[in-house]
């Protein structure tokens, strides 16, 4: 069917359709040439002085320095216990009383024939201390008062000392020193952080998931009384602290050929770039050395849809128009 055959309302649908396409491709070739174009708008900035650290970030796993297993040398029965989980022994300190099988045997008898013969051989027959080894805690009781057990059984389990044991890795380890500082962050109790310093470095790694990893031990200064062996803790490895330095935002730091630069307002409020030194960064925030000064006013690149050039205006004046600023 030819143009000239169509119906008038069938003419007046494939012109309408001819100028939708028309209009759709001058749209398209103005968001690709013109002022329609997608590319970087800035959101500024004011550089301001703050504190700032480089950390290295890892997990760990609260763990006894030294734990110990209490084991008794002969089977037989608690009498008396003397500790709770949790309490702070000394060495050589009793902790448990109890009677070999053959005690408890012959007690069990007395005691069926009245008070008195259960005192007389209580006496005669005195039972068996249980001793600490070590100074430290008691960090689990498996056993209570009448309880039966054999010489493989662990009645107690002490510990000297909770360490932090940490996994860091491989990349990182040449970074860790003994005695560096370190912060710890239960993940039982996200909103308390305590110091902590690095008391041992291990010389074996471990290999999971083709991942390499050192285990770092951190002394906490101050143990909190939550501190529990097994919890889960995040260890934050101090490297560099700064105080009262010039920071950016360290999205704003551009790297080429090894300088760094940022954008800064220029004339007519056009970005232009200044060459800057960087010093500490970690990740979010970057301290400045040289070529800013305090109070001066940096640009950060966004995404976004640029806006119309209408006015005169810079398509890339983080300001807007400056019309009916005056």
């Amino acid at each position: 069917m030819t143009i000239r055959n169509m119906t008038a309302k069938t003419r007046w649908m494939v012109l309408a359709g001819l100028i939708a396409v028309t209009a759709l491709t001058a749209i398209g070739w103005q968001w690709l040439n013109g002022t329609g174009e997608r590319g970087v708008s800035y959101r500024v900035e004011t550089v301001k002085r703050g504190d700032i650290e480089s950390v290295i970030v890892s997990t760990g796993v609260v763990q006894p320095r030294n734990r110990l297993e209490i084991k008794p040398p002969i089977a037989g029965r608690i009498e008396q216990v003397l500790v709770r989980e949790g309490d702070v022994v000394r060495k050589g300190q009793v902790i448990a009383w109890m009677s070999s099988l053959e005690r408890a045997a012959l007690l069990d008898a007395a005691r069926a024939q009245g008070p008195e013969e259960a005192k007389r051989w209580e006496d005669l027959y005195r039972p068996t201390p249980i001793f600490a080894p070590l100074n430290g805690r008691v960090i689990a009781r498996n056993t209570e008062p009448g309880q039966t057990f054999t010489p493989t059984d662990a009645v107690f389990v002490l510990s000297d000392l909770l360490t932090i044991k940490a996994q860091v890795d491989e990349t990182d380890i040449a970074r860790i020193k003994l005695r560096q500082a370190a912060r710890v962050t239960l993940d039982a109790y996200p909103d308390t952080t305590f110091n902590g310093q690095v008391i041992e470095i291990a010389f074996d790694a471990k290999t999971v998931n083709n991942v390499t990893t050192y285990t770092v031990d951190v002394l906490p200064q101050k143990p909190p009384a939550f501190l529990r062996s097994g919890m889960t803790a995040n260890v934050n490895f101090l490297l560099v602290s700064r105080q009262a330095v010039l920071l950016v935002p360290a999205a704003a730091i551009k790297v080429r050929q090894g300088e760094s630069y940022l954008m800064v307002p220029g004339e007519k409020d056009v970005p232009v770039e200044r060459a800057v030194t960087i010093g500490v960064s970690d990740g979010r925030q970057a301290e400045v050395v040289d070529g800013l000064n305090e109070g001066d006013k940096i640009l950060v690149a966004r995404l976004g849809k640029r806006k119309s050039n209408a006015g005169g205006s810079s398509p890339l004046n983080p300001f807007g128009s400056r019309k009916g600023k005056q």
